[in-house]
């Protein structure tokens, strides 16, 4: 006979709402974990679209993500003219907010060069820009379709095309641009400000700047190489593709990564004292059992085994519910959610473990309970 299923059917529907309840801080744990694959994910998408080899920026700086960066348009050329670069393309970022059908729309505008690299190789709707003007390519995120316009500055831009997972590492929908375009966006005085200066005397602005080139090292050649030559230029600075993704994780998402790990290491210890606290209640209110488990001569490994076992059916029925309904909620998070099946297995050997050690108290409160309690009134 197995007790711990008897006492478990005794007192079901407390033991249902215990774990659906614990299924629900063990699911926020969970999805704490796939938002943060979700923020490095997303941050690494944007410098992983190019598929490039090297970054090329403003000296001293550790890439556009990281930090402004400004260099001429024509420094492109430069690094194509090398001899170990396969193929090279210009780049500019920046985030807009524009008015568009009554409601506020905030994007991270990206420039490139079709035909060079820096844009996203391929769309799941409509197709790639053909025209060095007024199209744009937008992210599924944005709410955004195909044949759409939307103001950007001071001119009109359609949507020719759609793609999936590109987002800015603060979330906000990616859209792409012809390098000119973004670049007037980004660099071209508003009319006011550009009379401002000409009746000032200045120069007209010049808009031909880049915030980065990217670049494709020939076969065979290892991107060290190129940035170490790179790298004897005093205005330039170059950094390897690996170097890149390192200043994104450590450096643009690191102060998330550490808050929602404290977050998940606070919401592990909460389920952890609930556990102990829900177990130790149960265990009291069987103490004449147990006391009668006892007195006819029950070990007190049997006893040990009930509590123990029931803290186990805890970890797994709470378990398999939370990751149950975060699957099914992941696709309404606004940030991408990422679950991957490592981090559910080590996420439920943990609960496991947890589960397991909380039920030190009520294993103590058995074990010093006495047969004579089954005798009194």
């Amino acid at each position: 006979m197995n007790l711990a299923l008897r006492d478990i059917r005794h007192s079901l529907g407390r033991f249902v709402l215990t774990c659906l309840g614990l299924s629900l801080l063990l699911g926020l744990v969970l999805s704490m974990i796939g938002i943060y694959r979700g923020l490095v994910e997303e941050a690494l998408s944007l410098s992983r679209t190019p598929r490039a080899d090297l970054w090329v920026v403003e000296a001293g700086k550790r890439g556009p993500f990281a930090e402004p960066s400004r260099i001429p348009g024509d420094t492109r050329e430069v690094i194509a003219s090398l001899s170990r670069v396969a193929a090279a393309g210009s780049l500019t970022y920046q985030s807009v907010e524009a008015l568009h059908s009554g409601r506020k729309l905030r994007l991270y505008v990206v420039g490139y060069e079709p035909g060079r690299p820096g844009g996203p190789e391929n769309v799941f709707a409509g197709h790639i820009m053909t025209r060095s003007h007024y199209e744009m390519l937008a992210d599924a995120k944005s709410g955004l379709v195909l044949g759409e316009q939307v103001r950007l500055g001071r001119n009109v831009f359609t949507v020719v095309g759609l793609t999936r997972n590109q987002v800015s590492s603060g979330g906000d929908p990616v859209v792409y641009l012809t390098l000119q375009d973004a670049q007037r966006l980004q660099f071209e005085l508003e009319p006011p400000v550009a009379r401002r200066e000409a009746e000032r005397g200045a120069p007209p602005a010049n808009t031909d700047v880049v915030n980065a080139v990217v670049a494709r090292v020939a076969p065979g050649i290892a991107p060290g190489q190129v940035v170490e030559a790179v790298g004897r230029w005093k205005h330039l600075t170059a950094l390897s593709q690996s170097a890149q993704e390192d200043v994104l994780t450590k450096s643009v998402v690191d102060k998330s990564r550490r808050q929602i790990g404290l977050f998940t290491v606070i919401l592990l210890a909460v389920s952890a004292v609930i556990i102990s606290l829900i177990l130790y209640t149960m265990t009291m209110d069987k103490v004449r059992e147990i006391a009668t488990l006892k007195l006819i001569g029950a070990p007190d490994s049997t006893i040990i085994g009930l509590i123990i076992q029931e803290a186990i059916a805890m970890a797994v029925i709470g378990f398999s519910l939370g990751t149950l309904l975060i699957n099914l909620a992941k696709d309404h998070f606004p940030r991408r959610v990422i679950l991957l099946p490592e981090d559910g297995l080590a996420l439920a050997l943990v609960v496991l473990l947890l589960c397991v050690l909380a039920s030190g108290m009520g294993v103590r409160l058995a074990l010093k309970i006495e047969p004579a309690v089954a005798l009194g009134g």
